[in-house]
């Protein structure tokens, strides 16, 4: 089946390969903050280097294999270019060179084969690029969002993709000599940082994380890459109302590149990965070496090293220093030799605005070396805090300023991704300072919001399926097994399961922030005390979550934006709150495919599971729209942390934080994980 009508020249698609997509360099930019990942090229430089050989611009659309890569037949007469780990490529029988482009004759079949033995992903470039529609600004695949590249999915058999024009095309070039040796055994500089010592770690532990030699898990893949080794030791007991497990925080932005830590585990974020999330960031991988883990191939080892930034900008100025002048290198540049950080302690903070009467404390960070991380209060759940951030966030959008190419809102905390081209982090960081400052005090201030009233099917047959295949596949002794929902109601201290639900049925919940499990998910909180219910999340996550359940991580709530991996606690399942967004054309805006928005409020009203069978599909095809009113939001009458509670709030959070200790005081008597 093809992917649609092929115009002009064409390939067809003999066999896939395992699993074949079409990338491209640069991907989605500027939607990370409603959780759309960048996608794109997992190993970008080795992308550019094919697009390079055959004249593209380095950002055209390419192939990218992993594993074991596709047959293709060429129609036409093609210059064509293999990089990456593409050892084995054959075109008419003839071995290729990575890197060196080669003319393709029609009739000529080119047979990837096997990525390896070193490396993961293969990549193929066609002069002029290949034609597929631009969705959301790219052309790149993003497989769990089913959209993008060949209708959103992986190339199959008999698929025909159009081939660009070749009259912008450059002189093609030897790219051969810069092609990197793929290896085994890597080194990946990292930025200490956002978060560390002694507020989230140990005093040695970030020492420790540095100074292991890490395995690539199996379960590795583009949304993150799962690495193997001594668990994590933290400085704190639990994350308080962030969740049970001292790795989980209020949710917080992450870099692609940033490695979190989810339970005991490394997690470094994928192209295709989460934007927010509520797991610490000790460390983020440099923009330079980003390409590496895309040839990351399980049972590989990996090491840590602590650097600079300003070693960061080095390595990244080196690289793109020979992509630029690629006519006159004639060997790869090797890389540069960094002295490493003396010790594992992050960078110094970029701004540190100390706290008064009128404002909480302020402080920016590197988080890697293309995002800073803005910080404000202390680590706990305040939703004056949330508006602060809401309103700094709009202040800087209302700047302008070239340099910020992503802003995203999390509970405490606004993650920028930057261009250090047009300001440096030390620049952009006293803009931040100087805009904290403009920023009016939220009292009295009204916001125009939506209430939306969201069908939930409690009990939801595939919410159940979710918890049997992870305690069938992951973890059988988990405590939230086989029962999510009786899990919630024993460490909340409440009677009955069914008590559970009718808090979430009356509830209203204020929506903190979109994306928190892609593709516009949103994450919100109780706006009354007593209906804050507190879970931890699953450790390691579920592998599967259907579309669009319901579930509750720490004193938040989310819904699911799409079928995926996932750690909250489930309860149900509701409607899509995403609908898939067509083909880009010229001179037309769509409708946002994201259907919340930050700050709506959130009510739940109960249906049965062929009620909302029924809702779903009507939403999904647009003949139905969510249900809801306009309405207005007073910032000044925000909970604070310190307000006094009504007597049942009291009652409700010493119940419920009694509960939490025995919950603990179990687990520790039987030597569990948390």
């Amino acid at each position: 089946m093809g992917t649609g009508p092929a115009r002009g020249r064409t390939i067809e698609i003999l066999e896939p390969g395992t699993q074949t997509t079409v990338q491209d360099l640069r991907g989605r930019r500027g939607l990370w903050g409603v959780g759309v990942p960048p996608s794109g090229a997992f190993d970008d430089y080795a992308c550019a280097l094919a697009n390079l050989a055959v004249g593209n611009d380095p950002g055209a659309a390419a192939m990218e294999a992993v594993l074991t890569g596709p047959r293709v037949l060429f129609r036409d007469r093609a210059l064509v270019a293999v990089t990456g780990a593409s050892q084995s490529a054959r075109l008419a029988g003839r071995r290729l060179q990575a890197g060196v482009p080669v003319t393709a004759l029609p009739g000529d079949v080119l047979d990837f084969g096997p990525c390896g033995p070193a490396g993961l992903r293969g990549y193929l470039a066609v002069r002029g690029g290949f034609d597929v529609s631009r969705v959301l600004g790219s052309r790149a695949t993003f497989l769990l969002g089913r959209f993008g590249g060949a209708s959103g999915r992986a190339l199959a058999s008999g698929d025909l993709l159009s081939l660009g024009r070749e009259e912008n095309c450059g002189s093609p070039a030897d790219c051969g000599p810069l092609v990197p040796q793929l290896t085994d055994t890597w080194r990946l500089r990292v930025i200490p940082g956002p978060h560390g010592a002694p507020e989230y770690f140990a005093d040695d532990a970030l020492a420790d994380l540095f100074g292991a030699e890490w395995r690539v898990d199996h379960r590795s893949d583009r949304t993150g890459i799962r690495l193997a080794g001594p668990p994590v030791r933290f400085a704190r007991a639990d994350g308080g109302e962030a969740g049970l497990h001292p790795c989980n925080i209020h949710d917080s932005a992450y870099p692609i590149g940033g490695i979190m830590v989810s339970g005991d585990t490394p997690v470094i974020v994928g192209p295709d990965g989460p934007s927010l999330g509520g797991f610490v960031v000790p460390a983020a991988v440099i923009r330079a070496d980003l390409w590496k883990l895309g040839q990351f191939r399980p049972g590989d080892r990996v090491s840590l090293e602590p650097v600079t930034p300003m070693q960061a900008a080095e390595a990244l100025a080196e690289r793109t220093a020979v992509l630029a002048h690629l006519g006159h290198m004639v060997e790869r540049t090797a890389e540069p030799v960094t002295t490493s950080v003396a010790t594992h302690e992050r960078p110094e903070a970029l701004v540190r605005i100390p706290a008064t009467a009128e404002r909480p404390e302020l402080t920016v960070r590197h988080s890697g070396d293309h995002h800073v991380l803005v910080e404000a209060g202390p680590p706990r759940l305040d939703l004056t805090v949330r508006a602060r951030i809401h309103l700094l966030a709009r202040e800087l959008r209302h700047r302008n300023l070239p340099s910020i190419t992503e802003v995203v809102e999390g509970v405490r905390s606004l993650l920028l991704g930057f261009d250090a081209g047009n300001q440096p982090a030390e620049e952009l960081a006293a803009e931040v300072a100087r805009a904290w400052v403009a920023v009016p005090d939220p009292r009295g201030i009204r916001l125009d919001v939506r209430e939306v009233t969201l069908p939930i099917c409690f009990d939801d047959p595939d919410a159940h399926e979710a918890m049997r295949r992870y305690q069938r596949g992951v973890r059988p002794d988990a405590p939230w097994c086989p029962d999510n929902v009786e899990f919630i109601r024993r460490v909340n201290g409440l009677a009955t399961r069914e008590e559970v639900f009718e808090i979430v049925r009356a509830a209203s919940y204020l929506v903190v922030g979109l994306g928190d499990v892609y593709l516009g998910a949103p994450v919100a909180v109780p706006l009354d005390p007593a209906h804050r219910l507190v879970t931890t999340k699953y450790d390691p996550p579920r592998t599967w979550t259907p579309e669009n359940a319901v579930g509750i991580g720490g004193a938040y709530l989310c819904v699911y934006g799409m079928e995926g991996p996932g750690g909250y606690q489930l309860v149900g399942r509701t409607v899509p709150v995403w609908r898939k967004p067509p083909a880009d054309e010229p001179g037309k805006r769509h409708p946002d495919p994201w259907l919340l928005r930050t700050f709506d409020v959130l009510r739940f009203e109960p249906v049965s599971h062929d009620e909302l069978t029924t809702l779903r599909a009507q939403v999904a095809e647009g003949s139905r729209e969510l249900t809801m009113r306009q309405t207005s939001l007073d910032l000044g009458a925000l909970p604070a942390p310190d307000a006094p509670m009504s007597h049942e709030a009291q009652e409700f959070t010493e119940r419920r934080v009694a509960a939490f200790a025995q919950e603990r005081q179990r687990w520790a008597e039987r030597g569990a994980r948390k």
